[in-house]
């Protein structure tokens, strides 16, 4: 039987499947250490190119209260604070309330990249697979964007979230070792 939907209920159908999806959809993963950073998350199955592998989860927070919270979590050395940019105002702070997300590390040769969607107006910061990904791989995403296209190029929204380490002095030291790694993350 077919049924003709109006695109209204199009849409609330897309937004449908889209929630069933990160509610249902969840990769097979783990954390154990990595040698990129501390902690990293991998594949406990394969999975293919185009694939949500985790949702970012935390609280959200504007941007001028994560500016705030990364500078007491420096003071309080808690060695690192999972911030994640949703857009221009909002942040999702993973570092004390978030999901295995947060334990992804960054890599000069990624095999994610983030996308942040809109289900029932609230935006979610969700990692999909940018590649077929084997089963033991080390999930990784990019740090910032290639200096070949400069962030200034791009329409800010159609970028991953997590290109938002800015361009600092004081270089933070990329530890990706893949053949193009930049060598730091800002």
């Amino acid at each position: 039987r077919i049924v003709a939907l109006s695109k209204g209920e199009t849409a609330a159908a897309e937004l449908s499947i889209k929630l069933c999806q990160l509610q249902t959809r969840k990769k097979h993963l783990r954390f154990v250490t990595s040698p990129i950073h501390d902690w990293g998350l991998y594949a406990m199955e394969g999975i293919a190119k185009g694939e949500m592998v985790i949702e970012y989860l935390g609280e959200i927070i504007m941007t001028q209260v994560a500016d705030k919270r990364e500078k007491l979590y420096d003071r309080q050395d808690i060695g690192s604070s999972y911030l994640f940019r949703i857009d221009e105002d909002l942040v999702v702070d993973g570092t004390k309330k978030g999901s295995l997300g947060r334990l992804i590390n960054h890599s000069c040769d990624p095999n994610c990249t983030a996308k942040i969607i809109t289900i029932n107006g609230e935006k979610k910061a969700v990692i999909y697979a940018k590649q077929d990904i084997e089963l033991g791989d080390e999930i990784t995403y990019p740090a910032r964007p290639s200096p070949i296209q400069p962030i200034s190029d791009l329409d800010p929204y159609l970028l991953p979230a997590d290109y938002h380490i800015p361009i600092e002095p004081d270089k933070t030291p990329c530890l990706c070792g893949s053949a193009t790694c930049r060598g730091y993350l800002n």
